[in-house]
C-alpha cells in the first residue's frame, strides 16, 4: 500500500528558471558524492544563462515529492549519424537521498526517454563515472548498458582554449 503513496506524490516537471539554485545544488552535491566536488566549476549563474536564457544549451527535468525539490535530470539532444536519428544524453541524474528508493531516478529516465521518442528519437546514451559501482548497477538494471566500444575523450580548460585559439590548417597568424 505505502507504494502506492509515494507513486501518487510524486510529480515530474519541466525545469524552471526559478529552479536554478535548486539544480546547481543537485550538481554541487552529485559532485560530492563522486568524490570530485572540485570538478564543478560550474555557477547558478551559469546554468541561468546557458539553460534558460535564448538559446538554451539543455533541459531539465525536476522530481518533487509533495512540493519538495527530491531530484533532477539534466539532458540534452543528440544525433547519431550512424543511426540518422536524434537521441538524447543525461548530463546529470540526481536523486536526493532521503527520496532514493522510490524509483525516482527512472522515473526521471523514462521520461526523458519517452519525451525523445514523441520527437523521433531513438537512443538514450549517458556517461557513469567509472568508481559509481551503484549508478553502473542501477543503469544495468534498467537496460541500459555499458558500451564496450566506446571511450569518452575530452579536453579542458587551459588545454581546450589553447586547441580552440590554435590556427587553422593553412591560416596565417
Amino acid at each position: 500500500m505505502r507504494e502506492k503513496a509515494q507513486a501518487t506524490d510524486t510529480v515530474i516537471r519541466p525545469g524552471r528558471i526559478d529552479d536554478v539554485d535548486a539544480i546547481h545544488a543537485a550538481i554541487l552535491k552529485l559532485g560530492t558524492h563522486i568524490g570530485a566536488p572540485e570538478e564543478i566549476t560550474s555557477t547558478a549563474d551559469d546554468l541561468r544563462t546557458y539553460g534558460f536564457g535564448e538559446k538554451p544549451a539543455f533541459s531539465t527535468l525536476i522530481a518533487e515529492v509533495d512540493g519538495e525539490f527530491a531530484g533532477l535530470c539534466l539532458h540534452f539532444p543528440i544525433f547519431s549519424t550512424w543511426m540518422g536519428r536524434p537521441g538524447v544524453y543525461v548530463q546529470d541524474l540526481y536523486v536526493e537521498d532521503r527520496f532514493r528508493g522510490r524509483k525516482i531516478g527512472e522515473r526521471l529516465l523514462r521520461h526523458v526517454a519517452a519525451q525523445c521518442r514523441k520527437e523521433g528519437g531513438v537512443y538514450l546514451r549517458l556517461s557513469v563515472d567509472t568508481d559509481n559501482e551503484g549508478a553502473k548497477a542501477f543503469y544495468e538494471r534498467l537496460g541500459i548498458a555499458w558500451s564496450s566500444y566506446e571511450q569518452t575523450q575530452k579536453i579542458i580548460g587551459d588545454a581546450f582554449l589553447a586547441f580552440a585559439d590554435a590556427p587553422q590548417n593553412g591560416e596565417q597568424e
